[in-house]
């Protein structure tokens, strides 16, 4: 009986030791060969790897990421920080730039008791820099703005946009900003400032819309640029939506509705996934769900100059689940966005969706992230569970990675991994310009004790992504 015992266990030890748990889980042929970079949330390390889960680069920062990172094209790497000053519950407040060899070229507090960077930037062609900001207000300036004081905590945090010049080694300047609190309506109160009828207003965002005592009334998540069209897409999580806004009207004009290439000055010039928030329909017309991550697909890629977002699915009405979306929004020839008065802004539904076969089987309620490749195929970011995987043009999984890093560490092959979350990764192709004349020669695999392992594995389509 011990003989058998023993035979057990030894066998169950080898079984266990040559179960794939991390790393690279599959790949197919049909995957699109480049590379991945991503910053696990619990880890201070950027990692860059082929699509065989094979280490090629790595940068170390003091700091855990606050969240997003960014390959620029001159191969630097641009990258936020927790660096925050915790009068807020995020992480944030520092942005840093590195070089190939991992040193710091440039680190940038934006942080004190009035203000905070959260979540991402934006690198610009010109160098400069976008930022999300949170911006404090008063219970006093809240009132004043025309917010219900029954649906108000002790301050208030809006969100701001701004553009920074970096300057020496730890500095910048200010270059241009965008502030929430300039575009505001509410049919509150009469007597205080922004009063009107929200449906009447779309370009405005209401004030009163979802409050509560939560400090964190919109919660940005997301932004980037397009620089054809000089607009922003930003990602409003609390409000399920998304914004388009000028980036052509000057400071000044941004906080007024004249100015800039559409004459709107700083008002949104698009907004889709939850026309609750401006009046013009209903719980069964609302089609994001706590989003994140929200792009243009690039010029060149199929479905160039739609817009694909991680529909996290969080307080979805059916059941908690989530898709990947693409929108084709309704874009004039001047830049500007066609709209019925008085109709939600269009599409009605999502161009193209992802869900997962047993829609409970892809769901994170958080971070993430999608991103459409040149062969057609889409990277998505399931970020909560740290999971990396690849569609082809017929939704099938072609490639599928586990962030073997928690804040722990580096986790072996074979043992299962909790809080291994990631923001969002982000594939690079073989040619980007910041490859140039760098070193890409593969090392290791990120997760120990996996040093020898086919590359492309011929496994199976996984029959569910849990």
């Amino acid at each position: 009986m011990k003989q058998l015992l023993l035979i057990f266990l030894l066998f169950s030890s080898v079984f266990s030791k040559s179960q794939r748990t991390l790393g690279l889980l599959t790949q197919t042929a049909g995957s699109r060969q480049g590379y991945v970079l991503f910053a696990p949330l619990n880890s201070t390390n950027t990692y860059l790897i082929d699509k065989c889960g094979k280490l090629v680069h790595q940068w170390k920062s003091k700091y855990t990421p606050g969240q997003s990172v960014y390959l620029l094209p001159n191969g630097h790497l641009l990258r936020t920080a927790d660096d925050s000053n915790k009068v807020f519950h995020t992480s944030g407040g520092r942005v840093e730039l590195y070089d190939w060899n991992s040193s710091l070229l440039w680190s940038y507090v934006i942080s004190d008791s009035t203000r905070c960077m959260h979540h991402d930037v934006y690198p610009l062609p010109n160098g400069n820099i976008l930022a999300l900001v949170w911006e404090k207000k008063t219970r006093a300036e809240a009132i004043a703005a025309g917010r219900n004081p029954a649906m108000l905590g002790a301050c208030l945090w809006s969100e701001k946009i701004i553009e920074i010049k970096p300057k020496g080694t730890n500095g910048a300047k200010k270059v241009w900003e965008w502030s929430v609190w300039d575009h505001l309506i509410q049919d509150f109160d009469s007597s205080k400032a922004n009063y009107g009828k929200v449906a009447d207003h779309p370009e405005r965002i209401d004030i009163n819309f979802l409050a509560s005592e939560d400090m964190d009334w919109l919660h940005f998540n997301s932004l980037t640029f397009n620089a054809a069209l000089n607009q922003i897409l930003v990602s409003n999580r609390n409000h399920s939506e998304l914004f388009i806004i000028d980036h052509s009207a000057s400071t000044k004009q941004a906080a007024t509705n004249k100015g800039g290439k559409q004459n709107k000055g700083g008002d949104i010039l698009y907004r889709w996934g939850n026309p609750r928030a401006y009046a013009s329909g209903g719980i069964i017309h609302q089609q994001l769900f706590k989003q994140h991550s929200a792009e243009w697909i690039a010029k060149g890629l199929p479905d160039e100059g739609k817009i694909i977002v991680f529909n996290n699915g969080l307080e979805r009405p059916d059941s908690m689940y989530s898709t990947v979306d693409v929108i084709d929004p309704p874009i004039t020839k001047n830049g500007g966005y066609a709209r019925s008065e008085g109709s939600a802004f269009l599409p009605l539904i999502p161009y193209w969706q992802y869900r997962a076969p047993k829609a409970s089987h892809f769901f994170s309620k958080n971070v993430s992230g999608a991103q459409r490749l040149s062969n057609g195929n889409t990277l998505i970011c399931s970020g909560f569970n740290g999971k990396f995987f690849e569609l082809d043009s017929a939704k099938n999984v072609v490639w599928l990675y586990i962030n073997p890093v928690n804040l722990q560490g580096t986790h072996a092959q074979g043992e299962s991994i909790l809080d291994n979350r990631c923001f969002r990764c982000v594939f690079y192709e073989p040619d980007f310009s910041g490859f140039k004349n760098k070193s890409l020669s593969p090392g290791k695999p990120i997760e120990t004790g996996d040093e020898q392992y086919p590359c492309l594995m011929v496994s199976p389509e996984p029959k569910s992504l849990k």
